[in-house]
């Protein structure tokens, strides 16, 4: 998935502004606005959101596709929704 250019992403949940754990709970809620199998950059900072929303979302069934890092001390996080438990 090293294709996945951030420029195509329309789904955009930037958790810059707040601290863990609402970090996690502002990726969550943005991801449940999708439909399964969308995908959404989260944009975040370094440090606790780095090591625990990614690992929090993919524990909650969701894909991650992508970390990068935007060399500034922030990251972007690409993940596709997983499928609802219906």
């Amino acid at each position: 998935m090293a294709d996945i250019n951030i420029d195509q992403i329309e789904n955009r949940a930037d958790i810059t502004d707040v601290v863990c754990p609402v970090t996690f709970v502002k990726a969550k809620v943005a991801l449940e606005e999708l439909e399964p199998g969308e995908l959404i950059a989260i944009h975040m900072n370094d440090g606790e959101p780095v090591q625990n929303v990614p690992r929090s979302i993919k524990e909650e069934g969701h894909q991650i596709l992508k970390l990068i890092d935007n060399e500034d001390g922030t990251y972007d996080l690409i993940v596709r929704r997983g499928e609802d438990d219906a």
